[in-house]
């Protein structure tokens, strides 16, 4: 899934800190959308249920899934209730998704349970894996209608020609968003090798100066309409490798072009002979 050179298991921080969060310009949108900079310490189960905009599903404590038995897809399907670990980096953002995305993280459930009761609870079928890798590990690359070669440089991992070449078209007619709640939790300690994967979203013209509330407004609608078409997440034009740490203005050392250079990051695309 998201690994990097020396195939160190990653570990989130202990503790909460306020700074992780204002220090990454990763984590902007959440900063401003939830005010995380006044919290000093976890936001509890009753903070996020108030961040919530869809009141038909709510946020309660983990320990009630243990004490269910049922299984997590099962409990949420359902009781339209979220099991959430506290002081957990992984769950916290898992339910800020939910605040933000709240259309597509309900279709997300359904489809597995459709998926479960065609193909059992322990056979995952192609299309779970899917679900869960997009859920995991999605970034919605957002491509206004003069930015769309950009999924294709991608695509073909000409990370140079859109990240160097083209770096002024991000953030005005390229606008990345994380809906990957692990690649958050990873970027709490930003590493070389850190990878998501891309899901592209044409978007409209002036999409990018769009107030961020219209902003995931639109894509939650517009995710779950795709995502409602399951051929879009078999197609293998979606979900292609994307060097978090590449996108400009994400991390700070790539303002320096030779940044771009490590191919042991930023791997060029495999040819036919090498396999896909």
């Amino acid at each position: 899934m998201v690994k990097n050179a020396t195939k160190v298991r990653f570990t989130a921080p202990l503790q909460w800190s306020t700074a992780i969060i204002t220090s990454n310009p990763i984590f902007s949108d959440l900063q401003q959308l939830f005010k995380l900079n006044a919290c000093a310490d976890w936001p509890d189960i009753p903070a996020l249920n108030g961040w919530r905009a869809a009141k038909d599903y709510q946020f309660v404590d983990n320990a009630l899934l243990a004490a269910d038995g049922r299984y997590y897809e099962h409990f949420i399907f359902e009781t339209q209730q979220i099991p959430t670990r506290a002081e957990n980096w992984h769950d916290f953002f898992g339910a800020l998704i939910w605040c933000l995305f709240p259309k597509t993280k309900a279709l997300l459930n359904q489809l597995h349970m459709a998926e479960i009761a065609e193909h059992g609870q322990q056979q995952r079928s192609k299309l779970r894996n899917k679900l869960t890798l997009l859920d995991e590990c999605g970034v919605l690359v957002c491509l206004e209608p003069e930015q769309l070669e950009h999924s294709e440089l991608l695509r073909q991992h000409q990370w140079q020609q859109s990240f160097v070449t083209k770096r002024s078209d991000w953030w005005q007619g390229v606008r990345p968003v994380i809906f990957g709640h692990a690649i958050y939790e990873m970027a709490t300690m930003p590493f070389i090798g850190l990878t998501a994967k891309c899901w592209f979203m044409p978007v409209p013209a002036g999409f990018g100066h769009w107030s961020l509330t219209d902003t995931y407004t639109f894509l939650d609608e517009k995710l779950a309409q795709q995502i409602a078409n399951t051929s879009l997440l078999l197609d293998n034009q979606q979900l292609t490798p994307l060097p978090l740490l590449g996108i400009p203005g994400w991390y700070a050392a790539n303002s320096e072009h030779r940044f771009y250079s490590n191919v042991e990051y930023f791997r060029p695309k495999r040819t036919a002979q090498q396999g896909n």
